[in-house]
């Protein structure tokens, strides 16, 4: 096949491209360029919007022996990836940006780019696996439980699938950098990229103020008890995303004694609402906006992940005009925006964005 390598410059993408060359495919390395000015996203070598990064992709895949393309798609970044992360931190919600740069960059813009120019498929430094199956090809988890990132993939469907090779999925992690290194590639040792890419210094606060600008929905605010009463004041609602504990600022504290949490955001009026970590507990997800990696199902009785690396809980689903989701196990800290990854055991079904959570009653 011919295949379009996506490099990051880090470690996975470079021996992921190593193995598809070994495999026999045909191979390209391309690398994103996802900011006209790498340095108004983030610097250093904790992101993936580097010139550093660029050059670690370029030399890799000199050692590697691969043709090698820079593709520009910063504007499709900005508008698809960027503006809808601070559009839904502006409205309260908690969005999960990977997810979307899977969606709708790195299997949809190259994707759409790679088969327009003749390529078979594109393949990436993700740890997840590609089984055949009776309904098609089937993502499941990958070998390596703590670097799974089946999560992330939990929007492509099938047709996405179909075009994908997760050549990694196999194998633990410090065997890859083993592998990098027996290889001659440079970033065997590189460290692995945190937080948000874009987000320099992982300040997400700090960035949305400056970002959104007059665009945020308010800069003050008070943080109240579920009964009301006043607790502290807040410089905006984009600070806070729900479960949150650190930085809250009370000025009193509270009369149980008990540590207190993000509950509520309301952007509008800037309240954010706090209580005791057992009002976290929810019961119930309702989801939107699903993406199936195969035929839709009317139910399933699974699993669900609601975080990159969060637990999973075991769940009952019911598909309609909505997804609800129950679950037999409650979740701490939910938040509408962000995805919940439905597992029929290591196998993805799909995913949905969540639009509203349904708490455990709290005897009062």
């Amino acid at each position: 096949m011919k295949v379009i390598a996506a490099m990051s410059g880090g470690v996975d993408s470079a021996v992921a491209a190593a193995r598809a060359v070994e495999a026999g495919h045909e191979v390209t390395g391309i690398h994103l360029a996802l900011s006209r000015n790498p340095a108004s996203y983030r610097s250093g070598a904790r992101g993936c919007c580097t010139i550093e990064d660029a050059n670690d992709a370029r030399r890799a895949a000199d050692v590697i022996g691969i043709p090698f393309y820079v593709w520009d798609l910063s504007d499709r970044f900005h508008d698809d990836v960027v503006e809808d992360f601070m559009a839904e931190y502006a409205e309260g919600r908690t969005p999960n940006p990977c997810l979307r740069c899977n969606e709708k960059i790195k299997f949809a813009a190259v994707l759409d780019r790679a088969l327009a120019l003749g390529f078979d498929a594109v393949a990436t430094g993700h740890y997840a696996v590609l089984k055949d199956g009776a309904d098609g090809v089937e993502l499941h988890r990958s070998a390596d439980a703590a670097k799974d990132q089946s999560y992330v993939l939990g929007v492509l469907d099938q047709e996405q699938l179909r075009h994908s090779l997760f050549p990694l999925g196999d194998t633990p992690k410090p065997l890859v950098r083993e592998e990098a290194a027996r290889r001659g590639l440079l970033v065997a040792d590189k460290p692995d990229s945190h937080d948000i890419c874009f987000v320099a210094d992982g300040d997400n606060a700090g960035w949305l103020k400056e970002k959104l600008g007059d665009r945020l929905p308010n800069t003050e605010g008070a943080i109240v008890d579920e009964a009301g009463l006043e607790l502290g004041r807040h410089d905006g609602t984009v600070g806070f995303t729900i479960g949150q504990r650190r930085g809250l600022r009370l000025g009193r504290p509270a009369a149980d004694g008990k540590p207190r949490f993000v509950l509520d955001i309301e952007p509008v009026s800037g309240t954010v609402t706090v209580g005791p970590r057992e009002h976290l507990a929810v019961s119930h997800l309702s989801g939107i906006k699903p993406r199936w990696a195969g035929s839709t199902p009317s139910s399933l009785d699974g699993s669900v992940q609601l975080r990159a690396h969060g637990d999973e809980h075991r769940c009952r689903v019911t598909v309609g005009d909505t997804v609800e989701i129950e679950l037999l196990d409650p979740a701490y800290g939910i938040a509408p925006g962000q995805a919940a990854v439905l597992y029929d055991g290591t196998r993805v079904v799909g995913s949905a964005t969540i639009a509203s959570t349904r708490r455990v009653p709290v005897e009062r």
